[in-house]
């Protein structure tokens, strides 16, 4: 799974899909798993990223990721 080349992300977070149009803005961790999809890393790769930098369980970790991704995919901002 990577993000499109049509994507742009800003430093604060600005997400801009120019195929479509469409921009949504997003938190710093959101920002941070948008590069990290860009740069080429699994859900697997960032979950342990993710565990790594946060105090959070990894159920918890999970369940906010794939939520996140999901919301990716409804919003066309993921290649499959």
């Amino acid at each position: 799974m990577k993000l499109k080349k049509s994507v742009a992300i800003s430093e604060n977070g600005f997400v801009f899909n120019a195929s479509r149009g469409d921009s949504f803005s997003t938190n710093p961790t959101g920002t941070q798993i948008l590069d990290w999809l860009r740069n080429g890393q699994s859900d697997t790769e960032i979950k342990t990223q993710l565990l790594n930098h946060y105090d959070i369980g990894e159920a918890t970790c999970e369940k906010d990721l794939y939520d996140f991704l999901k919301m990716l995919k409804q919003h066309n901002l993921l290649d499959a």
